[in-house]
C-alpha cells in the first residue's frame, strides 16, 4: 500500500481525506500538533475506517522534530494541510501567519526533497485571486489579484514557492488544489469541522448558533453588490474536497506533469450568506437568531469557481448539494453536544 504524509491530518479537511485515502487503498500517516484539532480525531478516523492509523504530534515548523519522526519512511506522496486558515485572525495576526504557513511549507518540501517523495499536493485556496474585477467565476487563467488577507498572501506565496522549487529541475509531482468553502461533515458524525474558540467560518456559526453556543449570528454587510447585499461564495462538501485530493494523487501518478498545476476545487455555484441561513432553517426547521453588522475587513465580495478543469483533468466533480453538506454538519453539531 502506498504510503502518504498528510500534514494537518487530524484537521477539518485533512481528517476527511484520511478517510478517503484510506478507502481507496492509500496508507495515510498523520502529521499534526493538534493546536487546531484534537487527539481524539485519531480515534475517530480509527473507528470510521476499522483500522490504526499512525501519528505524529509534531509542529512541522520544527525541521528537526520531521526529520526525526519520518526518518526511514518512505513516502509515495505528501498532502500539505497544515496551516493557518482564518482570514479575520490572518489580519490581526499577519507575523503569526507567515511565519506558520511559509516556514512549515518550506520544510516539508525540503523534506519531501531529501527523501525521493514523488508526489506533493498543497493546500490552496481562492484567496490567491483577491477580489476578482469585473468577473465572479474564477478559472485557473484567471489572473491572481492582490489577495485581501494575510492568510490569502501566505498561499500567493506558497504557489510562488513551488513555482520556484518545480523549476529549478526537481523530481517532484506538484499540484495547487485552490479551495474554495468547505463545509459539511462525514456522514458518520463522528468527524466534522471543530473550530478553536469562535469559529470564523459561516456555517460552524450557525450550527453553533442554533445549538444555543452564541446568542444570535452576525452577518457582515448588508450593502455589497451583490443579489441580496451579502457576500457570495462557493461552498463544497467537505468529502468531496477530500475526494479531490485522492483523484489528485492519481493524476499525479499517471501524468508527472512538467510544471506546477494549479485546479480549483469548487462547485461553480455561488450561495450568499442569506441564502445559507435561509436553506439551513428550510432543510433542519430550526430558526436562527441573527442580526447585520459592519462589514468584515479582509472579505471578498463574489467569487465562485469555474470547475472546468478539475472535471478534465482529475475527472473529478462535485456530488454533494448545499442541503447534504447542511444536514450533515448539522448531525455533526448534535452529536458533539449531545442534543
Amino acid at each position: 500500500m502506498k504510503k502518504i504524509l498528510v500534514t494537518g491530518g487530524a484537521g477539518y479537511i485533512g481528517s476527511h481525506t484520511v478517510v478517503q485515502l484510506i478507502q481507496n487503498g492509500y496508507n495515510p500517516i498523520v502529521v499534526d500538533d493538534f493546536r487546531n484539532s484534537q487527539p481524539a480525531v485519531i480515534q475517530n478516523l480509527e473507528k470510521i475506517t476499522n483500522q490504526s492509523i499512525p501519528f505524529y504530534a509534531i509542529d512541522i515548523c520544527d525541521k528537526t522534530a520531521l526529520n526525526n519522526v519520518l526518518k526511514n519512511t518512505e513516502i509515495e506522496g505528501i498532502i500539505h494541510f497544515a496551516a493557518y486558515k482564518a482570514v479575520g485572525e490572518s489580519v490581526e495576526k499577519p507575523l503569526m501567519y507567515y511565519h506558520n504557513n511559509v516556514e512549515g511549507l518550506i520544510n516539508v518540501l525540503d523534506w519531501a526533497l531529501n527523501n525521493n517523495v514523488k508526489h506533493f499536493i498543497f493546500s490552496s485556496s481562492c484567496t490567491v485571486y483577491g477580489e476578482p474585477q469585473g468577473i465572479k467565476e474564477v478559472s485557473e487563467e484567471t489572473a491572481s489579484g492582490i489577495a485581501n488577507s494575510p492568510y490569502g498572501q501566505t498561499k500567493v506565496i506558497g504557489e510562488q514557492i513551488l513555482n520556484d522549487v518545480k523549476h529549478s529541475g526537481v523530481d517532484l509531482n506538484i499540484l495547487a488544489l485552490r479551495y474554495f468553502n468547505p463545509i459539511g461533515a462525514h456522514a458518520s458524525g463522528l468527524i466534522g469541522e471543530l473550530p478553536v474558540g469562535k469559529p470564523n467560518n459561516l456555517l460552524p456559526f450557525i450550527t453553533q448558533t442554533a445549538a444555543g453556543l452564541h446568542k444570535e449570528l452576525t452577518v457582515f454587510g448588508n450593502d455589497y453588490p451583490t443579489s441580496d447585499g451579502t457576500c457570495v461564495r462557493d461552498y463544497i462538501h467537505v468529502v468531496d474536497l477530500a475526494e479531490a485530493h485522492v483523484k489528485g494523487i492519481d493524476f499525479l501518478a499517471q501524468n508527472q506533469p512538467k510544471s506546477v498545476e494549479f485546479i480549483n476545487v469548487g462547485t461553480g455555484k455561488g450561495t450568499s450568506v442569506l441564502e445559507m441561513i435561509q436553506t439551513f432553517e428550510e432543510t433542519t426547521g430550526k430558526k436562527l437568531n441573527w442580526k447585520f453588522g459592519p462589514r468584515r475587513e479582509g472579505d471578498v465580495v463574489e467569487i465562485y469557481a469555474n470547475a472546468d478543469k478539475s472535471r478534465e483533468k482529475l475527472g473529478w466533480i462535485a456530488q454533494y448539494s448545499i442541503k447534504d453538506a447542511i444536514n450533515d454538519a448539522w448531525n455533526w453539531e448534535k452529536n458533539i453536544r449531545n442534543i
